[in-house]
């Protein structure tokens, strides 16, 4: 322990000083503006700054990069809880309650609520990353294809039984986002499936239009269909500051959330938004008041809001403690300290036991560095709601379109994301969830090549999920997630308008069920 103390401290004198602490604050700007923007996200934007990143030191490098990495996760929530547009993949789950939160008037609590429960999440899971990175990222090694499959698969059983409502709609709109994950070009094949003529459709379908389209753009149809538009908020300064109930109501939800965050994100693939997705999830199945769920229920801002930021931290523990890049993001960082002459891996803390612990320690600094960035301009994010919805809403799909064109300089994208807000608004029409189909395409593209390789594994034996102990378990676990939740259809019998979410059509069939 006192060792760990002392290299804190070496940490410390290395990330306060002028040069270091200079690129942690700017990393944290740039970070957050990138998670306001619809579209752009941490992933683009750390790859479009990392050449400006070679002309540094090692230190200075990676702080700057890992500022605008969390820096988005802050940064996301902005839009998602104003205008239901998320800023990044990881925010998806924001918009559900937070945008209702400010339809309620209550847009600035949501905004303290989602900044504070960043900053809470950052700190703790960097004090993990500080004290469990060697243990752990050893355990996360243990995961191979079939693991992988299994854990994946669970994920999204999890997501269904926690949802609240009707598993097998949740389940149907899970794989209905595997269906559209699955479009572009095989990569274990080369085989273009899917395409329909178009080339541009070989990388798949974007997260981006997906979300955008689901969340932002359906937002705005359902609003226009109304016969009187939303009444314009005027916020008031006592309005901004989260009451007493709301505080008590997050607290749990935030330590949960950084929990489940830290754990998720040491397991290689997109943690930052699988995590979100779980914790919601959780926090809706161990509500004492689970309907308040989509109404504008603070819980539902504070648990996926942590769970994204510390799942940012656990994301650095294999890539720092075994050079294995648990995503995309810190496979491009990696790449940073590999153009530096660093070499990422055990040795890493022997050999450059200042960059490491300065590393840990500029994630200490950037977490309050973002909190006094995001608190001070809640008020000004909340007065965007003075804007009149006539002037607003064309802004916002502006705004739309230009972020979702921005991406990849794609009209393609720009029409899935037309026709996926076509689709949100029907499935929101008819009471479906929207949420569980930007996690089937995040997670199809992973799902199949673990599946694929799984199987290449054992030359075609199904038997590799049953033998392996790890992937056994959580398959085991899953089949008893999907079976709790069918019992109540099969309790009394099966009632298929039920089981899909839908009431019976007149009085006698209501007498009937009764």
């Amino acid at each position: 322990m006192l060792d760990t103390l002392q290299n804190l401290y070496v940490g410390f004198s290395v990330a306060l000083s002028p040069t270091v602490l200079l690129y942690a604050v700017v990393g944290c700007v740039i970070g957050t503006l990138v998670g306001v923007l619809p579209g752009i996200g941490p992933l683009a934007g750390i790859s479009l700054l990392l050449p400006a990143s070679f002309g540094l030191d090692p230190t200075s490098a990676i702080v700057l990069l890992a500022g605008i990495y969390y820096g988005a996760m802050y940064g996301g929530s902005t839009t998602s809880i104003l205008m239901r547009i998320p800023g990044e993949a990881a925010s998806v789950m924001t918009c559900i309650d937070g945008y209702e939160m400010t339809r309620k008037g209550r847009a600035g609590p949501a905004l303290a609520i989602a900044a504070v429960g960043s900053y809470i999440a950052g700190t703790v899971s960097v004090v993990g990353l500080m004290l469990l990175a060697p243990p752990l990222a050893a355990f996360a090694l243990r995961f191979g294809p079939p693991e992988y499959t299994a854990l994946l698969l669970l994920g999204l059983l999890v997501l269904a039984y926690m949802s609240g409502g009707s598993v097998l709609k949740s389940l149907a709109m899970a794989a209905l986002g595997l269906l559209l994950g699955m479009i572009g070009i095989d990569t274990m094949t080369g085989f273009f499936r899917f395409h329909y003529g178009l080339v541009e459709l070989g990388d798949g379908i974007g997260i981006v239009p997906v979300a955008v389209g689901l969340f932002g753009l359906s937002e705005i149809l359902l609003t226009a269909g109304q016969e009187k538009p939303p009444e314009v908020i005027k916020p008031k300064l006592r309005d901004l500051l989260p009451s007493r109930a709301e505080w008590r109501d997050s607290a749990w939800p935030i330590a949960r959330g950084t929990f489940l965050g830290f754990l998720i994100g040491i397991i290689p693939g997109s943690a930052h938004i699988i995590s979100s997705f779980v914790s919601y999830a959780v926090e809706r199945r161990v509500s004492k008041h689970p309907e308040r769920f989509g109404h504008g229920a603070i819980e539902g801002v504070a648990g996926p809001e942590s769970a994204n930021n510390s799942a940012t931290s656990g994301a650095f523990v294999p890539m720092l403690a075994l050079g294995v890049p648990s995503g995309p993001i810190p496979a491009v960082m990696l790449a940073a300290l590999m153009v530096h002459g660093m070499s990422p891996g055990p040795l890493l803390i022997q050999q450059q036991p200042a960059l490491f612990w300065g590393f840990i320690a500029s994630m200490y600094v950037g977490n309050v560095v973002l909190l006094i960035l995001n608190l001070p301009l809640v008020g000004l994010f909340v007065n965007i709601l003075r804007v009149p919805y006539p002037l607003l809403y064309p802004a916002i799909l502006v705004f739309c379109v230009l972020g979702v064109y921005a991406v990849n300089g794609s009209v393609i994208d720009v029409w899935i994301m037309i026709v996926m807000g076509g689709l949100g608004y029907l499935l929101r029409k008819f009471d479906f969830e929207t949420a569980p189909i930007v996690l089937g395409v995040v997670l199809a593209p992973m799902l199949e090549m673990s599946f694929r390789q799984s199987l290449a594994m054992s030359s075609g034996s199904y038997a590799i999920f049953v033998n392996r102990p790890i992937a056994a378990t959580m398959l085991a676990c899953g089949l008893a997630l999907l079976l709790l939740g069918l019992v109540p259809f099969f309790a009394r019998g099966v009632d298929w308008r039920r089981a899909f979410g839908l009431s019976p059509s007149s009085e006698l069939e209501k007498e009937d069920h009764r």
